[in-house]
């Protein structure tokens, strides 16, 4: 979800989102609770549709800075996992904790991205026709109503911002070029920028380097090596090269629950995970 899609805020404090005012107190920024060094907690998450469980009893953590690669065959769960995390899905039992302390399970999609988790699809969601640099001022946490958007002037701090996006997404030259106009590769490089203008501290990718070339490839990866630790990143992948390029720890589903986790090279010489996934 982009910047652009979050609710009006309240014109005194534009970290103030008025449509929540209830849980005002949970969505404050500065408030995550990481005292335990764990952003993300699922907890017996079951996810039932007409009568298939998509998701069962899944459990799972993700440290604050880490990046995590899910993996498992088409049907795992993966997608819905994410559709629980971010509020799209309703959970039949479990729970899921941002933090120590904030349920997503009672915020809506556009509170939960407030609050600072992003999720980009495969496909990326960009404004063709404008350029780059505008995409990523469209993408800024900030007050987004048509009063304040029309006479908004970027100040000095958010012009750097957007300065230091582009050079990390490695955009730097095309600026001022239309989005519409960029290549696949670079199409993804943008969206994740304009997430990362958004301020997330956890982002969630679902096969981020889908259709792209080998030298894009390796970008991206080294783009993801360079947020990990500043951000916590899951990452949904089938390319298993890239997924060893990342290194880390891996968590593979099978049937909507962990089938096995560790590193790559002992997750590939699991028996269960040759025989469901890997060996297929």
């Amino acid at each position: 979800m982009n910047a652009a899609d979050l609710p009006a805020t309240n014109g005194d404090n534009p970290d103030w989102d008025s449509g929540t005012a209830e849980l005002g107190h949970i969505l404050m920024p500065g408030q995550l609770d990481l005292s335990h060094k764990v952003i993300l907690y699922l907890e017996d998450i079951t996810v039932s549709f007409d009568g298939f469980r998509a998701l069962n009893k899944l459990s799972l953590t993700i440290d604050a800075g880490e990046l995590r690669c899910i993996i498992g065959p088409n049907g795992a769960g993966k997608t819905t996992m994410m559709d629980v995390i971010t509020g799209k899905t309703r959970p039949d039992e479990g729970t899921v904790f941002f933090g120590q302390t904030i349920d997503l399970t009672r915020l809506s999609e556009p509170e939960i991205a407030h609050i600072g988790v992003g999720r980009k699809f495969q496909k990326p969601t960009i404004f063709e026709n404008h350029t780059v640099f505008e995409n990523l001022e469209l993408a800024m946490k900030t007050d987004k109503r048509v009063w304040r958007s029309l006479f908004a002037t970027l100040d000095s701090a958010a012009g750097d911002r957007i300065a230091e996006t582009l050079q990390l997404i490695r955009l730097a030259a095309d600026a001022d070029r239309l989005a519409g106009l960029l290549s696949h590769g670079q199409k993804q490089w943008l969206e994740i920028g304009m997430l990362l203008m958004q301020e997330p501290k956890l982002l969630l990718l679902d096969e981020p380097v889908a259709g792209m070339t080998d030298e894009e490839t390796e970008r991206t990866g080294e783009l993801f090596l360079s947020l990990a630790g500043r951000h916590s990143l899951v990452v949904v992948e089938h390319d298993m090269a890239f997924v060893k390029q990342l290194g880390g720890r891996v968590t593979v589903l099978h049937e909507g629950s962990v089938l096995a986790e560790g590193s790559l090279e002992e997750v590939q010489a699991d028996q269960r995970v040759i025989e469901v996934y890997l060996g297929r």
